[in-house]
């Protein structure tokens, strides 16, 4: 299964998360994640694609 979310930097030491579907940065609790540090953002892309991957594993067995 594809990552839906992958990092862009903009500026060095400063990345965004990218939803790679929509093309646009990804929003979390109201929060767009952008201008975020490199560790922060590395651990955030991670958690938010197992998340991703599982959600989509749920949507599968229910179809």
């Amino acid at each position: 299964m594809a990552n839906r979310y992958t990092l862009r930097m903009e500026l060095p030491q400063s990345w965004t998360i990218i939803d790679v579907f929509t093309g646009q940065p990804a929003v979390i609790r109201q929060k767009v994640m952008v201008g975020m540090g490199p560790r922060e953002a590395e651990d955030m892309v991670a958690q938010m694609n197992v998340r991703d991957v599982k959600r989509r594993e749920r949507a599968e067995r229910r179809s």
